[in-house]
């Protein structure tokens, strides 16, 4: 089953080397309003086995809006055009649309994609230094959501890494590469027309 960590889209710069891992979310929240990079992706089962790998791009700007492109192994596409999130599979030629308000409840990209009142959709908690990167832990207050919890490491570059656990015990880990602050985006990266012969299923 190919994971759509796909609200995942997002990117953090660190303003103060020794802020907590808290107040530098805070300063993603107030501060950060758009970035650009590359990410890595790796998926394990609840026994620490590597299942699948993957490799893409993303860009996001607040709030709301996100292109989450995956290159390897399977091309796929996920945008945020402020209103709805849509998900291309290229190799099954299928678009899958959800509302934005309904798909961002209580994902990652409310978090980080979202405003400043994402962050009440979690319940935020400090965790030990590891790996040399500080961490921060945000629990779903919703239990219903996909992810049990979702865990946050900032380095020097700021965010580094994002660990995302489902109810079945699977972690998402991803990497994010060559982040760009604050670039100036074309406002197409965040549109999206259904190519001819797709289907299309969702709230249209």
């Amino acid at each position: 089953m190919r994971a759509l960590s796909l609200f995942l889209i997002a990117a953090l710069w660190a303003g103060v080397a020794c802020a907590s891992a808290i107040e530098r979310l805070d300063q993603f929240m107030s501060r950060t309003q758009s970035a650009r990079g590359e990410f890595e992706q790796r998926i394990y089962d609840r026994n620490r086995r590597l299942v699948q790998q993957s490799s893409g791009t993303l860009a996001f700007q607040r709030p709301g809006k996100f292109r989450w492109s995956y290159a390897k192994p399977y091309p796929q596409l996920i945008v945020g055009d402020g209103e709805r999130i849509w998900i291309y599979d290229e190799d099954l030629k299928q678009v899958t649309v959800r509302k934005l308000d309904a798909a961002l409840g209580a994902t990652p990209a409310a978090l980080l994609a979202g405003d400043n009142d994402a962050m009440k959709a979690f319940v935020l908690r400090e965790e030990a230094p590891e790996a040399g990167l500080e961490w921060l832990s945000a629990t779903p207050r919703n239990k219903e959501t996909n992810f049990e919890r979702i865990r946050m490491g900032f380095g020097a570059a700021g965010l580094e890494r994002m660990e995302l656990t489902d109810a079945f015990g699977q972690t998402t880990d991803l990497r994010f590469i060559a982040l760009d602050r604050s670039p100036g985006l074309d406002p197409g990266l965040f549109q999206f027309v259904p190519p001819p012969g797709a289907d299309v299923i969702g709230d249209r």
